[in-house]
């Protein structure tokens, strides 16, 4: 198939400008789905989808324009999966594993504490009614501009800021219930907190 000069170029400069994205979208997706495989197929999506309206992209702010439409192929390709429970594979641990060359090493009881810390938050966050844990993603995972996630989002900032901080209470609240129970016996519950 030959390509034109003009597809070229425009295929160039939407590598350029939407696949340094890749690995945050990525990350969104997989919270919103709760899902590896569905995660992968939703950023498919929305990469097709940016490319095929790329030229429609108006200014340089490329990652909310990605983070929209991921979150519009989240929400109307798998809203219909949203009710079946998925297990998640357990990971080797090598993600979480420290680097050699890191002065002070932690030691092995560190090293599960913090593992199970992290799972706990995990936990937490996908235990998160979706409109609060993809603002709490969007900002504290992938680190956007309240801006940039009103964008994403479709919201004025003012409800980003409040579903933010709200996100972020009953997180505090939730981890706050664990830590009580005890981490072993505790089941994880994010309750929302009426207004």
């Amino acid at each position: 198939m030959l390509v034109n000069g003009n597809e070229a170029d425009k295929a160039r400069r939407f590598r350029e400008a939407a696949l340094p994205h890749l690995d945050a979208l990525y990350t969104v997706a997989r919270y919103i789905t709760r899902s590896a495989a569905d995660a992968e197929d939703a950023v498919q999506e929305c990469y097709l989808r940016a490319f095929r309206h790329f030229d429609g992209l108006r200014g340089s702010d490329i990652k909310p324009w990605l983070m929209a439409i991921l979150r519009n192929v989240c929400r109307a390709e798998f809203a219909r999966r949203s009710n079946v429970v998925v297990m998640e594979r357990k990971t080797d641990g090598i993600d979480d594993a420290v680097p050699l060359w890191q002065e002070d090493q932690e030691s092995p009881e560190g090293g599960i504490v913090r593992r199970q810390n992290a799972e706990s938050v995990r936990g937490l966050l996908k235990a998160l009614p979706e409109q609060f844990r993809e603002v709490v993603v969007l900002r504290d995972i992938e680190d956007l501009s309240y801006r940039e996630i009103a964008q994403a989002v479709d919201a004025p900032i003012g409800t980003v800021m409040s579903r933010l901080a709200r996100g972020r209470g009953m997180l505090r609240a939730a981890w706050r219930r664990l830590e009580s129970a005890g981490a072993n016996n505790a089941q994880i519950h994010v309750v929302e907190q009426p207004i």
